[in-house]
């Protein structure tokens, strides 16, 4: 009986190595070359806290993806961002100020993909940023509050509205859920959303400064194109 049953396993794993053998050859080494663009909405988590609203702005960039096995991948990209933040001043409506600040940022991601002419995906890895433009808008002397008749100088932090960004490179975890829909055997279009939180500080955080932490959170949304080399 037993070596009828070897018999009978070598024969059905002689039968089925061909089938296994095609499915993998079927399999081909993806590399894609993208451009993405969208909007996202952005924060600082200070501590102590300040008064402050979700900053909105712009986002785009390109991507490099390479997948060498089914159903995963390394994305590389390099994109463009506006973060920031909006002052709350509450009953104070009178006033308003926002902090944008642009960066260049390096998302390096594995990429889980499930199906195939229809997929969907998550996106996660660190992410390194360098900050390359910082502009205030207010309609008040955000440098002379003391000068500004009815500004609120109690109840609330007022030194991160003139205070100098001395931490340009941040970094980093993000992730992203999102589906890509091929319309040709080359070009593909894809939808994702994502949430990037910083570990960086933009603001000095030592002990004896102002703030202990100043650490961005970035939610976003990006339409995109995907062209495949091969």
């Amino acid at each position: 009986m037993k070596p009828l049953f070897i018999t009978a396993l070598c024969a059905a794993s002689f039968c089925l190595s061909p089938g296994m053998a095609e499915a993998q050859s079927r399999w081909k080494p993806d590399l894609s070359f993208g451009v993405h663009g969208g909007a996202g909405a952005s924060k600082l988590f200070f501590s102590p806290g300040i008064h402050e609203k979700m900053l909105f702005g712009p986002t785009a960039g390109v991507s490099f993806r390479y997948s060498e096995e089914n159903h995963f991948g390394l994305i590389a990209e390099l994109n463009y961002t506006r973060r920031g933040w909006r002052e709350d001043f509450r009953t104070y409506t009178q006033f308003t100020y926002s902090r944008s600040l642009d960066y260049l940022e390096l998302p390096v991601m594995a990429h889980i993909y499930f199906g195939r002419k229809s997929r969907f995906y998550i996106n996660l890895g660190p992410q390194f940023s360098y900050m390359i433009g910082d502009g205030v808008s207010a309609n008040f002397d955000y440098k002379d509050i003391s000068s500004v008749p009815g500004f609120p100088t109690t109840g609330r932090n007022n030194a991160q509205l003139d205070m100098e960004v001395t931490k340009r490179f941040d970094y980093g975890i993000c992730a992203g859920l999102g589906g890509e829909w091929r319309m040709a055997q080359r070009h593909s279009l894809s939808l994702e959303a994502r949430f990037y939180y910083g570990l960086g500080n933009c603001f000095p955080s030592k002990r004896a400064d102002v703030f202990h932490s100043s650490n961005a959170m970035v939610v976003s949304a990006t339409i995109g194109y995907w062209f495949h080399l091969r």
